[in-house]
């Protein structure tokens, strides 16, 4: 590090230190975003540490973690507009939670040091416990926002490789968090915990996680910020409550356009986008030979389903393929449809328009009535049962099919034999066909 840089890592660490002093940032604050904006928020935590060693308290350093994220929002904002993207806007969720995840990784790390340090140790497993399981949300909200709703529209427009690199980070920063959580089971532990190795990864997991809000703050968000339309922010909102958030609330927002999916793109990047994308971008692809993916999912002759685009021969192609019978019967009981290839229970289409009454033994019709008037009263959404049959342990299920407003419009039927499911141990993450 030049004496430059680490003059102004000395004065960012002074400002540090007045700022929690005096509790406010005042005529501070503007000299700090100025600084802010020709460091690495990477370094933050390394002159955190620093000043651990120097003697100021960890509780001290963590209150500190408000204040520059709080400092370091500003700066950003300054550069981005994120104040004029509205509340509610997708890119601005995404900013917010990465300032929450900066500080719950910031507080992991602190607590690390301070385990390092011989302090806390006994209250200090049980805190790091709670951080990685708070920081393990990031995997199942954050992350997954970005890469089935965000990532769809970069790769639209000929950009592959930034989507790839990031889904890779992603799942590094996901599979530490995981090696974490395992450690800090006490269970494993065999009576004494590993402390180096647990210290060590937790230290991993808080880097990765920070790094990531870097990658996402300076490369990633600035360029989909130049490049999608309020269209298709409006469908990656819409898309999102169903995924979830990583510790914030996201107002509602509409900007009174019709949603448009990454399918419907079919403009390119122009060439003033180009110019403002960030240097990082254009360092790891040639913009100017990208090429828009001009698939169309929508075919003559396909169905338009609520989540998709199918015709005729795909759909029965997929019910013939489901290891799973499905049968369907509509709101009068009658059999209106049921799956082809090999069943476990024999259907015929001669069943097709009769009362599913008339399906079943005598002995059973006071079952099926029973299970059908739960459904249409809106009482009950799954009856099931499990019964042996010879090599085979089949599982039958019945589901009630309702449209949005609740109207009953029939139930299906589901069956499986699930034997060799109820027998398999452990995991299995690579392909093995042998």
């Amino acid at each position: 590090m030049s004496e430059k840089d680490e003059g102004k890592k000395e004065r960012i660490k002074e400002l540090l230190r007045q700022i929690n002093e005096k509790g406010e940032v005042g005529e501070l604050k503007e000299e700090f975003k100025d600084l802010l904006r020709e460091i690495s928020p990477l370094e933050i935590p390394m002159m955190e540490q620093e000043m651990m060693e120097e003697g100021v308290d960890a509780e001290e350093i963590a209150s500190m973690c408000d204040i520059h994220v709080e400092l370091f929002r500003e700066s950003v904002q300054d550069k981005f507009d994120l104040g004029g993207l509205g509340e509610g806007h997708p890119l601005k969720s995404l900013y917010l939670e990465n300032e929450e995840i900066t500080k719950d990784a910031e507080k992991l790390g602190l607590r690390v040091k301070d385990m390092k340090q011989g302090k806390k140790s006994g209250k200090g497993f049980g805190e790091l416990a709670q951080f990685a399981g708070k920081l393990n949300k990031i995997g199942r909200t954050h992350y997954t926002r970005e890469e089935m709703l965000l990532f769809p529209y970069i790769e639209r427009r000929g950009i592959t490789s930034v989507p790839e690199v990031l889904w890779r980070k992603h799942d590094e920063t996901r599979e530490k968090i995981k090696d974490l959580l395992g450690l800090l089971n006490r269970e494993s532990w065999e009576g004494k915990p590993p402390i180096e190795e647990i210290t060590e990864t937790a230290s991993e997991v808080s880097q990765s996680a920070i790094d990531m809000v870097f990658r996402e703050n300076n490369i990633l968000y600035p360029t989909v910020k130049e490049l999608l339309s309020d269209g298709e922010w409006l469908a990656i909102h819409n898309q999102s409550q169903g995924i979830g958030y990583y510790e914030i609330e996201a107002a509602d927002w509409n900007p009174g356009v019709e949603p448009k999916q990454p399918y419907e793109v079919t403009e390119g990047i122009e060439k003033g986008q180009v110019e403002k994308l960030p240097q990082e971008i254009k360092g790891m692809v040639d913009v100017s030979s990208l090429r828009t993916d001009d698939y169309d999912p929508v075919r003559a002759g396909d169905q338009n389903l609520e989540f998709g685009f199918l015709n005729k021969t795909e759909l029965d192609g997929i019910f013939r393929t489901l290891p799973i019978d499905v049968t369907f019967i509509d709101s009068n009981d009658r059999v209106r449809y049921f799956s082809g290839g090999e069943r476990i229970f024999p259907r015929t289409k001669t069943v097709l328009g009769r009362p599913v009454q008339n399906c079943h033994p005598p002995d059973s019709v006071e079952v099926v009535n029973s299970i059908l008037d739960e459904f249409k009263a809106g009482n009950r959404e799954e009856a099931e049962f499990w019964i042996s049959m010879g090599p085979k342990f089949v599982h039958i299920r019945y589901f009630p099919i309702r449209n949005d407003e609740g109207d009953y419009l029939g139930t299906v039927e589901v069956t499986q034999d699930i034997k060799e499911i109820r027998e398999l141990e452990g995991e299995r993450r690579l392909l093995d066909w042998d």
